[in-house]
């Protein structure tokens, strides 16, 4: 097997990547974990249209029939979004749904290694993972980061996941050689609130300065990624005080049930879904959309540069 035999990109997207154009990389766990039917299909699409609103070719990413997709037709997306028993792939497990034909949905960390064999170098998500709340105890810390370490890939989310450890996801990336640059903001985003009280390392306000960055980075051979931090829109964020009761709240709950590993995260969202009344829901969209309008904008650049 080679990779020649699990690599599928789509027609548009293989068109696209040869010719230069802009592509933008997408997650697919939003469709098969993150939203019920047809909320999910629909979601994918509307991200699917920012990108192409915004210039750049939209390549969402999952395994399909034992083969790694870059670029989901129509048809696929929506059998996606439709599936049931889809894994939610990591580094670890990538390479398994590939061998066994197992359907699966990529996270950030899986789609970025599918953006970097690709030849994808700007991938637009809503919010990283990281290192776990308690961490010191559990030592449950995302794949995202050390991901973020490897992958030459640009990945433009709202910060990491407000439910983690944000000074310590902060100071895991700083310890990788992970670049943070927060997107016309000197504040790390909170995901579904503007500020987290953290202060953003870097800072780049616009497209150009961002692909010299890149291009820097790659002259010196310095490898990895790096982390955009863009905030979500005003009208869309939640306050932060407010956020952290219903943080907390869910903590303590998954606490009280025992809820371990991967389990936590969904738990966690779902109960405060349910808290914020689905305020949090519609923030988590409108994030993602406008992590999608900011990675096309990058990737126009990046392809201007070329």
């Amino acid at each position: 097997m080679t990779l020649a035999d699990i690599l599928a990109p789509s027609p548009e997207v293989a068109d696209a990547l040869a010719a230069g154009r802009p592509v933008v990389a997408l997650e697919s766990t939003i469709v098969s974990h993150g939203l019920p039917w047809p909320g999910n299909l629909e979601t994918a699409q509307a991200i699917e249209a920012t990108v192409r609103a915004g210039g750049a070719v939209p390549a969402t990413i999952a395994v399909l029939d034992g083969r790694l997709r870059i670029g989901l037709e129509a048809d696929d997306l929506a059998r996606l979004a439709r599936a049931d028993g889809v894994m939610k792939l990591s580094r670890a497990d990538l390479a398994f749904a590939v061998a066994t034909g197992r359907p699966g949905a990529t996270t950030v960390a899986a789609t970025m290694i599918a953006a970097r064999l690709a030849g994808i170098r700007v991938f637009a998500t809503g919010g990283i993972g990281g290192v776990h709340r308690g961490a010191e105890a559990s030592f449950d810390i995302s794949a995202d980061l050390q991901e973020l370490a490897r992958s030459e890939v640009a990945v433009v989310s709202a910060g990491a996941k407000a439910i983690l450890d944000l000074p310590k996801t902060l100071e895991v990336l700083e310890t990788l050689g992970v670049p943070v640059v927060g997107w016309k903001t000197d504040d790390f985003p909170a995901f579904w609130s503007r500020r987290s009280g953290l202060p953003a390392p870097l800072r780049i306000d616009d497209a150009p300065a961002l692909a010299r960055f890149m291009a820097a980075r790659r002259a010196l051979g310095l490898g990895g990624g790096l982390l955009v931090a863009n905030p979500v829109p005003p009208a869309d964020e939640i306050d932060a005080d407010e956020m952290a009761g219903h943080i907390a709240a869910a903590q303590a709950e998954a606490e009280r049930a025992g809820i371990r590993a991967k389990a936590v995260t969904p738990f966690l969202l779902a109960r405060i879904l349910e808290s914020t009344g689905g305020r949090s829901l519609a923030t988590n969209r409108a994030l993602v959309l406008n992590n999608a309008a900011v990675a096309a904008e990058i990737a126009v650049a990046l392809a201007a540069e070329a």
